[in-house]
């Protein structure tokens, strides 16, 4: 059983850095950070009085970063 609990987490590592670098967290990274920078007055739905933008849902924010890439094209791969 030991075996299996080091093959788990070792999947989760690898797993966990390949969405590193493929940007698969970057929506997580958002939320961390709006919550981080946005904490105090906080409503339930996610929209703040003293910031510039409500958080943004994962589907908005996945269409403003392809806009954002289209707009700004910089070397990747596809």
């Amino acid at each position: 059983m030991i075996l299996w609990a080091g093959v788990r987490t070792g999947a989760r590592g690898v797993l966990w850095y390949l969405k590193g670098i493929l940007g698969e967290d970057a929506y997580e990274k958002y939320v961390a950070h709006h919550a981080a920078l946005h904490a105090a007055g906080a409503d339930v739905d996610g929209a703040d009085e003293g910031a510039p933008h409500p958080l943004m849902t994962e589907r908005e924010f996945w269409r403003d970063q392809t806009d954002r890439q289209d707009q700004n094209p910089q070397g990747r791969c596809c």
